[in-house]
């Protein structure tokens, strides 16, 4: 008995598995961070925003330092697109896990993202 299947229908079923296996892919891992309104923020983090629009002053001597995007999660850019920013945390005395991290030209907040977990995760902010 032979169980031979015609090449076509083989090859049919490879492609099939191939765009599953990409759709799983792509699923599982988005390139793109979610969004968030300004309006929606913390009123920290708009009060953040507005200092870095108006070039500071900043309450944290790091703030505007560079960012160096380790975790890779937002898009790839030469080192020193990114500057990172303090966003207070009420009640925590240390600089907490808030930020807002803005790339190109800065003071533009064309390009700003804000994390409220240090780093894991982030959304980029629309106007």
């Amino acid at each position: 008995m032979s169980l031979r299947r015609p090449p076509a229908l083989v090859l049919a079923a490879l492609i099939a598995l191939c765009v599953v296996a990409a759709t799983l892919e792509v699923a599982a891992r988005s390139d793109a961070p979610d969004v968030v309104s300004v309006a929606s923020l913390p009123p920290e983090a708009r009060t953040t925003l507005q200092h870095i629009r108006d070039g500071g002053p900043f309450p944290h001597s790091r703030d505007g330092v560079v960012f160096g995007n380790y975790e890779h999660i937002l898009p790839s850019q030469r080192r020193g697109y990114y500057h990172e920013y303090t966003v207070p945390t009420p009640g925590v005395k240390s600089r907490g896990a808030r930020r807002i991290v803005c790339g190109g030209a800065v003071t533009s907040v064309s390009e700003c993202y804000y994390s409220d977990d240090h780093y894991q995760t982030f959304r980029r902010i629309r106007p």
